[in-house]
């Protein structure tokens, strides 16, 4: 009774839990009329590829002239960013773009920039391929308005287009034209608290209306004669004397940008709520949330009955016949009668000769056959069941790095779902996610030698050696690859030279140290973990398994339960990753709900496996536990593939190379935390139902 209450406070925790927030900075910035308001530009981005772009390096924007001052911003510089705001390609650079604070500007004239034929194509490209440009105002990205389907809420999708396709008709060459005018409008609220009385003011919204404008017909100042012409500007270069298209290598195309300014008033939207126009699309899905915990609580339901009986009623009875049976810490104690013969024969039958030793006289348990006989499967094998697997000395290390990652995972959600990580914080889950992973390092080096001791191994500062370097080796091995095919695309998803040196220092000045301090601790100043039952010397012949238990069908059929715990979850992510770029996945407080649900189907999965597996009289279940514990991730890496073909538009080598290889890296860590989690709930699974046979 009292476990059940438990366990609803738990799951009604959870729940409310679910109801994600988000905090939506740490301090607000409020603005007095007349104020200077910086205006950022970022990179430019695409459904449709893996790369983006630093928008000031595009070859149609004009560069910034440093003539913009505001506080400590000056146009042209670079700000600095953290390593997450890198890592997802980040540059950010301050505008010649000027925003007063309550001043509105119909048309104001940026700059004039000429473009060659190589430049034109490349803009034709970017065009092509749907990019989209990112700007920022006090940490708002400009966002493009649009009305839900019911046209009873707005809501905003980060970015816009920096220019448009149009086919006239079919078979018929495309044109390209560029957005060269962008009409900004800044949404304030009255400053809370003292700043509201000085009559300052807060940005709750930031919207960008991009507009394509001929560059003729123009003022001396470089205004369009009347802004809201429907005559756009063509991507095409066209001779200074007779208007006519110059297909010649030097021609040029020379592009004058404007803008507009305008400031509204947004009276019912606050500052801390400013972010949920991001968010309305993931709020109208909110009962889809809902439905996937209703569908991963039916599944691990079901799975926690399964092991209740398993639990409560088959092992308990397989534990009550075996020691019924005469079979009590590990050797028989027949009847003892005169003048009977030995049973040799049966104690052979039922696998246990080896642990009767000699019998002296002659006995006869005619009386115990019938039990006998019943001691089979996992029973059979308590002498094995303990013994150290193979490749040992690999399977410690990967169990160490899945420590590591689960201490990571389970700190960016408890942070996501308080608040403290959110889209505000621009790159902060990669920034602090690296940071958890490297402090992690210290239980890493601890599980995995602790796992090396129980096996037996005796070269501890090896395994340690191992643990730190082995997949944050790989890891870093393989995005370096990647790397250099995204520096031949001059690419800002490209990591920069310093960073990679950075991580690498602080993988080896940090994380390795932190590993040796944790592996020291396991190793020398904690004993291994016990086992009730020692192992055999001689290893026990294990019979032809059936179809079911077999490795490969065993791991297909136990990933696909967790995989449908995750599934509709897992659905929403990979929008938000690859149909949304432009949009941000907040509702952390679901996905929580569901991982707590995942962990659970997984251990209940992996211990019902185990023991379909020992009761087959097969005993290497060390790494079958870890394998069936990360199989979901097969089944992930699958929909993957099939998310790709059927949803996504990705086009080039480089872009599909960098979707599927950072795919699989993401399969396989998650492969890695789930096995863990599997390998952990087994051995104590294991070690419990040994233990009970060996009790008196």
């Amino acid at each position: 009774m009292h476990a059940d209450v438990r366990r609803s406070t738990i799951f009604c925790s959870l729940l409310v839990l679910s109801q994600a927030f988000y905090i939506p900075g740490f301090s607000i910035k409020s603005y007095h009329d007349g104020e200077t308001i910086p205006l950022f530009v970022n990179k430019v981005y695409s459904d449709n590829s893996e790369l983006q772009y630093a928008y000031t390096e595009l070859p149609f924007v004009c560069p910034p002239t440093g003539r913009i001052r505001t506080g400590r911003f000056t146009s042209g510089a670079s700000l600095s960013l953290n390593l997450g705001e890198v890592l997802r390609g980040d540059r950010i650079t301050v505008s010649d773009y000027e925003l007063v604070m309550g001043t509105d500007e119909e048309a104001r004239y940026l700059c004039s920039h000429t473009i060659d034929r190589a430049g034109l194509k490349r803009t034709k490209e970017l065009i092509r391929g749907g990019y989209v440009a990112e700007w920022i105002v006090d940490n708002l990205p400009g966002a493009t308005s649009f009305q839900t389907t019911d046209k009873t809420r707005k809501y905003y999708a980060a970015g816009f287009k920096i220019g448009e396709e149009v086919v006239s008709s079919p078979g018929a060459e495309p044109r390209y034209f560029l957005n060269n005018h962008v009409t900004l409008v800044i949404r304030f609220h009255d400053a809370p608290g003292k700043d509201g009385a000085q009559k300052k003011k807060v940005i709750v919204g930031f919207e960008v209306f991009p507009k394509s404008i001929e560059a003729g017909n123009r003022t001396d100042g470089g205004l369009p004669g009347n802004i809201q012409t429907e005559n756009r500007l063509e991507l095409i270069t066209k001779s200074n004397s007779t208007g006519e298209i110059d297909e010649t290598d030097g021609a040029t195309l020379t592009i004058p940008y404007t803008y507009s300014v305008y400031f509204r008033p947004e009276p019912k939207l606050e500052w801390q709520n400013r972010w949920d126009m991001y968010f309305v699309a993931q709020d109208n899905s909110s009962n889809i949330h809902w439905l996937a915990i209703v569908n991963s609580l039916v599944i691990a339901g079901l799975l926690t009955a399964v092991v209740a009986v398993i639990l409560a009623r088959t092992v308990r009875g397989d534990i009550k016949v075996y020691k019924e049976g005469g079979l009590e810490d590990g050797k028989a104690k027949p009847k003892r009668v005169r003048g009977a013969k030995s049973p040799r024969k049966s104690v052979e039958k039922s696998g246990l000769l080896d642990q009767i030793g000699d019998v002296e006289g002659e006995a006869d348990i005619s009386s115990d056959e019938e039990s006998l006989d019943d001691i089979t499967g996992w029973k059979l094998i308590h002498g094995d069941v303990f013994r150290a697997p193979s490749y040992g000395g690999l399977l410690a290390p990967l169990v160490g790095s899945g420590t590591q990652l689960i201490f990571m995972a389970a700190g960016l959600l408890v942070l996501s779902s308080f608040g403290v990580l959110n889209p505000s914080f621009r790159g902060g889950y990669v920034s602090v996610g690296t940071g958890l992973f490297v402090v992690a390092g210290l239980f890493s080096g601890y599980f995995s030698s602790r796992v090396y001791k129980t096996f037996g191994g005796q070269l501890w500062q090896k395994n340690v050696l191992v643990t730190a370097t082995l997949i944050p080796g790989l890891l870093f091995a393989t995005v370096f690859i990647l790397n250099l095919f995204v520096w031949a695309q001059a690419s800002s998803t490209a990591i920069p030279f310093g960073t990679l040196v950075g991580l690498v220092l602080l993988w080896l000045l940090i994380q390795v140290p932190l590993v040796y301090i944790g592996g020291r601790i396991g190793y020398v100043m904690v004993d291994a973990w016990s086992h009730p039952i020692k192992a055999n010397a001689i290893p026990r012949q294990i019979p032809s398994q059936s179809w079911y238990t077999k490795s490969f069908q065993a791991i297909l059929v136990a990933g696909f339960i967790p995989f449908a715990v995750i599934f509709i979850e897992l659905m929403f992510v990979f929008k938000s990753l690859w149909q949304d770029k432009s949009g941000y996945y907040y509702v952390f407080g679901f996905m929580s709900v569901v991982s707590v649900i995942l962990v659970v189907t997984v251990i209940e999965v992996t211990i019902v496996a185990t023991y379909v597996q020992l009761c087959t009289e097969n005993y290497h279940w060390w790494w079958q536990s870890f394998i069936v514990g990360g199989s979901s991730s097969v089944w992930i890496f699958g929909y993957l593939v099939w998310y790709y073909f059927a949803k996504l538009h990705i086009t080039g080598f480089v872009s599909s190379l960098l979707f599927f290889c950072y795919g699989f890296l993401a399969c396989a860590v998650y492969g890695l935390l789930t096995g863990t989690i599997g390998f952990l709930s087994a051995y104590a699974f294991v070690r419990r139902i040994y233990s009970a046979i060996k009790a008196d």
